[in-house]
């Protein structure tokens, strides 16, 4: 994380530019959308022309049980923002202008990025995950910080189209590779046509492509980016989901962000994170203490350690993110920080303007605004009550006694829901909202007979 803040691609699009490609038929048709509670891409798409007519200065609406339902898109009960007896009114989608962009493998569509507003005019959404993220980047900017993310994403991909992956119930899929292809540049070549696309998309889309690498499950891969302002990243990080799924279907495969798919290697979503100031200089570092590690990192760290276990609802929000914590499986459970030691939680990494942490515990399906927002969250909680930092471990943290985080969902919701830094820190309608959502899918995987229950007891019970 060294060197200046990345402001946008090669084409970053500006409004004049939506208007020339309208006007030329180049651009045809856009996206407005918003991250939901599960980290998706949800709105509308519109012709080029309204849009610029109608709604650039107007006002474009949707259903609030778009917050307030659950991973099929049911409606369903809790939520204090939006129910049957509340009559499931709408709120505003409002455009921010900054996120224009190319869609990705879309050449005739651009896509915009909204916040959510109530009719009413009392303000934001406070539940949506992206003003979750806004308000705790806030925080850091009114104590004189700029808050920088990246994050680097894991999934598989598999020879099955989407649609045959769903008539089989998505078991007895092939993966893209048939053994593990860590760093392995034959490995990623079997699906470099893919990857390829998914890099020169999202370049055009004004993303700045690092690269992309194998991993250990069989046809897993990595495509990082370049760290950037944290809301960014975060608006990258799902416009780069969206796109990756779109573009594995154009080619007739498919690719998945689960946790845990298999009992091999899960996804993980590593994040990284640092301060720096509003003009762009190190905070974090001081060349003058032990690893050049600054009070306010330390102090930061601290804060995010001590909230870990309140927040990994934030970090792990599925039944099946818990699957994926396991022994020496490279997704580290304890709450402990090491440098450059990936059996912790927290890995310390870089120097000078480039020391940040690394969250290693968010898996693929996490959604990054409130992953980001927790972690951030936590941070400057440990700066504004100076906490002390623990040294660093060193050694295995898999073999410690060293605490860990929730082991189920159930644990971490429990840990939500009591949770007085929590509900200091976010307040107490972001998490009752994201309380109920947990109950929802507690609720749903209760009532479900799975098929390792059918083959366990079927006939041998």
């Amino acid at each position: 994380m060294s060197g200046s803040i990345h402001s946008g691609g090669p084409t970053q699009l500006s409004l004049e530019d939506l208007r020339a490609g309208t006007e030329s038929g180049e651009i045809d048709t856009v996206i407005a959308a918003f991250t939901d509670m599960q980290g998706r891409l949800t709105g509308k798409r519109l012709h080029a022309a309204y849009f610029l007519d109608h709604v650039i200065d107007g006002a474009l609406e949707g259903c609030n049980y778009l917050l307030a339902v659950d991973v099929d898109m049911n409606t369903v009960d809790g939520y204090e923002m939006s129910s049957w007896e509340k009559g499931y009114g709408d709120f505003e989608f409002v455009l921010d202008m900054d996120t224009l962009r190319r869609t990705p493998g879309q050449p005739h569509s651009v896509t915009i990025q909204c916040d959510l507003a109530w009719l009413d005019g009392s303000g934001l959404v406070r539940q949506s995950p992206r003003s979750i993220l806004r308000a705790q980047a806030e925080r850091a900017a009114e104590k004189g910080w700029m808050a920088i993310a990246g994050t680097e994403l894991e999934f598989i991909v598999f020879e099955d189209t989407y649609e045959s992956a769903w008539d089989r119930r998505y078991v007895g899929l092939t993966g893209a590779n048939r053994y593990n292809v860590d760093y392995s540049i034959t490995g990623g070549t079997v699906v470099e046509p893919l990857l390829r696309e998914i890099r020169n998309e999202m370049y055009a889309a004004g993303v700045t492509v690092e690269g992309a690498k194998g991993e250990c499950n069989l046809g897993q891969h990595e495509i990082g980016f370049l760290y950037d302002e944290v809301v960014r990243t975060c608006d990258n990080h799902v416009i780069y989901k969206t796109a990756a799924k779109e573009l594995a279907a154009k080619h007739g495969m498919s690719l998945t962000f689960m946790a845990k798919y298999d009992e091999r290697e899960g996804n993980s979503c590593h994040i990284h994170l640092s301060l720096r100031g509003l003009d762009g200089e190190a905070v974090f570092a001081d060349k003058d203490r032990d690893g050049g590690q600054g009070i306010l990192h330390d102090q930061f760290l601290a804060g995010v350690l001590a909230t870990m276990r309140d927040f990994t609802y934030f970090y792990a929000p599925n039944i099946n993110s818990y699957k994926r914590f396991a022994a020496g499986s490279f997704a580290p459970t304890a709450i402990a920080w090491g440098r450059d030691n990936r059996t912790c939680a927290l890995r310390v990494v870089g120097h000078g303007a480039g020391l940040r942490m690394e969250n290693r515990v968010p898996g693929g399906d996490v959604n990054p605004y409130l992953a980001v927002a927790a972690m951030l969250a936590g941070g400057l909680y440990g700066i504004e009550h100076e906490l002390e930092l623990e040294p660093a471990f060193e050694g295995n943290a898999y073999l410690s006694d060293v605490e860990t985080v929730p082991s189920t969902l159930r644990e971490a919701r429990e840990l939500l829901a009591a949770s007085s830094m929590a509900r200091e820190v976010f307040g107490d309608d972001v998490v009752d909202h994201y309380v109920n959502a947990a109950d929802v899918e507690l609720k749903a995987f209760d009532a479900a007979v799975t098929d390792w229950e059918r083959i366990r007891g079927f006939e041998r019970l």
